[in-house]
């Protein structure tokens, strides 16, 4: 045969790869942004389960007397967020080892099931500059998730404002369904609201920094907050905010809504039109 006689299959060759390519990146592209949605709701969950855990501090610390700085909780709020039983030693000096055990399962007057314990050690009253507060989990669930690892809130404030820089180590959460995602992060939590009166229900928080996740499979995505995440006391879940999450050749924005006391949130890729997802409650 000759040479000639070879071109137009060859030329027929090439484009049935070139054909194959555009699928092949077709099929890897949706399932790249399919991972980044799976792993933009699996970070929206980390980020509630980490200001509910914040939630409970602040409430076991303001009903113990162990906030500092002339704080006095006000009364008849106790139990909003946390309904365990709570136990702390030693009763006098510092540190202390915080334990709150929920049992088998306890729900708040907000509507949040937990079981498990919470165990925090303190180093000094909370609202002291330079405090830490070191928490970690012992078969510990909120609505239904798992939570595990290491997180350490650092006193950061100065005169006027109540700030803390919260690091995360070693984190897992493992879904009611069995899936589980591993997470770590570093941020920054300003009072915002609140810091003043002897009330918790008025407080609020303000959130950045950044934080990765990681899936089962192994695939990762770094996550930035991009608008300050803003959390209530009053409300269960983050009602405001935004965050980037970077895919390989995409990003996405996940929008915490206007301030609203809700469970829904949504996610953007490339700017296209946004898909909603529930929060973990």
């Amino acid at each position: 045969m000759k040479i000639n006689n070879l071109l137009p299959l060859f030329a027929f060759a090439v484009v049935l790869s070139m054909a194959s390519c555009k699928k092949t990146d077709s099929t890897t592209d949706a399932t790249e942004y399919e991972t980044t949605f799976e792993l933009s709701g699996s970070q929206g969950v980390d980020e509630n389960l980490s200001q509910d855990a914040n939630d409970v501090l602040n409430e076991v610390t303001a009903d113990k007397g162990l906030q500092g700085n002339g704080f006095i909780a006000a009364p008849n709020e106790n139990n909003f967020v946390s309904c365990g039983a709570v136990t702390i030693s030693p009763l006098q000096g510092f540190p202390k080892t915080i334990t709150v055990d929920f049992g088998t399962g306890c729900t708040s007057q907000s509507g949040v099931t937990r079981s498990g314990k919470l165990i925090t050690v303190l180093s000094d009253s909370l609202r002291h500059s330079g405090s830490t507060a070191t928490m970690t989990f012992d078969n510990y669930y909120v609505s239904g998730f798992k939570k595990e690892g290491n997180i350490t809130f650092t006193n950061t404030s100065t005169a006027g404002t109540k700030s803390f820089h919260r690091s995360c180590i070693n984190g897992k959460v493992t879904a009611p369904n069995g899936t589980y995602w591993l997470h770590s992060g570093e941020q920054d939590v300003v009072q915002t609201a609140g810091a003043s009166t002897s009330s918790l229900l008025d407080d609020v928080f303000s959130i950045t920094g950044h934080r990765s996740t990681t899936n089962q499979a192994g695939r990762t995505r770094t996550a930035t907050i991009v608008t300050a995440l803003q959390k209530k006391f009053a409300c269960s879940n983050i009602d405001m905010g935004t965050v980037r999450i970077e895919g390989p050749n995409h990003y996405a924005i996940v929008d915490y809504g206007d301030g609203t006391c809700d469970r829904i949130a949504s996610i953007s890729i490339d700017g296209r039109p946004a898909r909603t997802f529930l929060l973990r409650n």
